[in-house]
């Protein structure tokens, strides 16, 4: 299967860069939310500690002289407009009135204070990035619709891979990607399903796009794991069942197990290369510089350290290292 067949062209995965700092459908909620109003000390018991009994509300104190205020506030704008009218955003000048920040002993701007029920939950001091403050809102406004439909949608692209319809389940992360080009989960599930299809360039292509903090991210650190397994595989050019087969004459050899545990792996018999890997540590410990634990640490980083192979493999080697 080619990689247009998932949607994309030109070899792989093509990113948006600038969707690094996109955040659901903002255009769309920016125009349908309410302005953020300025308000005056009168107002405050009105605007915030009244308003938020019915939802959350953030109170931006800021001043016209404020650099880091100025650069704050789009993005803080953005990120509540996003969640729809589920948190809302009002201003207060501290040089027109001082008083609720002098009360609030807040003492350096800008800073956001979070109100719950009539009462302050959180806040915040300082510039923050865009991720910053979207998880700060999400802390207050808990998932929105759009969030819970997305891991929905993850679910369903993860079961049809692993139900082997993988046209399916390209399908859904292409269609994730087309709301939220940045969404890591959904680039490293194309990524997967490349390397299902032993499609290495695909997932070349998807990794080649992604910048540094991407590139960090657990999701993509797994996807780029299971590739260098992958090359590894490609560049021993030899199956499963012929290492097997020199591996009975040749029971005691390290390497021949070594390259058989990858082999496996590659054909994602998981349980089988972990055992065999677990099996030279026993027949030989430290073989090599310990290339058999090393190579078994790089298989749960693949697989996922919530996977049930890696789950059930880390038990067996920590069994084997302290007995």
């Amino acid at each position: 299967m080619s990689n247009d067949e998932y949607g994309f062209s030109g070899g792989g995965y093509t990113t948006n860069q600038s969707a690094n700092v996109s955040f659901g459908n903002e255009a769309s909620a920016q125009t349908s939310s309410a302005p953020v109003k300025d308000i005056s000390t009168a107002e405050f018991s009105s605007e915030v500690l009244q308003a938020s009994m019915q939802g959350p509300v953030l109170i931006d104190f800021w001043a016209p002289w404020c650099g880091p205020c100025k650069q704050l506030a789009p993005a803080l704008e953005a990120a509540v407009a996003a969640t729809n009218g589920k948190v809302r955003l009002v201003k207060m000048d501290i040089d027109k009135h001082p008083e609720v920040a002098g009360q609030m002993g807040i003492q350096s701007i800008p800073a956001v204070v979070a109100f719950v029920d009539g009462k302050p939950a959180d806040a915040f001091m300082g510039a923050k990035t865009e991720g910053e403050i979207r998880e700060f809102i999400a802390k207050i406004a808990g998932p929105s619709d759009e969030t819970e439909q997305m891991e929905t949608l993850l679910e369903d692209a993860e079961t049809f891979a692993e139900q082997g319809d993988m046209q399916e389940a390209g399908r859904i992360y292409s269609h994730i990607l087309m709301k939220d080009p940045a969404n890591l989960q959904a680039i490293a599930g194309i990524g997967h399903l490349y390397l299902s299809e032993q499609n290495l360039d695909g997932v070349r292509g998807v990794i080649a796009n992604l910048d540094e903090t991407q590139l960090s991210a657990p999701e993509i650190t797994s996807l780029q794991s299971a590739l260098e397994l992958a090359e590894q595989a490609e560049a021993l050019g030899k199956s499963s069942n012929d290492l097997q087969t020199k591996l009975q004459a040749n029971p005691d050899d390290p390497q021949l197990r070594l390259d058989l545990a990858i082999a496996l792996n590659a054909a994602n018999q998981r349980e089988e290369a972990a055992d065999h890997l677990l099996e030279i540590m026993k027949r030989k410990p430290g073989w090599n510089d310990d290339t058999a634990r090393v190579q078994l640490l790089q298989f749960f980083e693949a697989w996922g350290m919530t996977d049930e192979t890696t789950v059930s493999a880390r038990r067996k080697l920590s069994s084997l290292l302290f007995a």
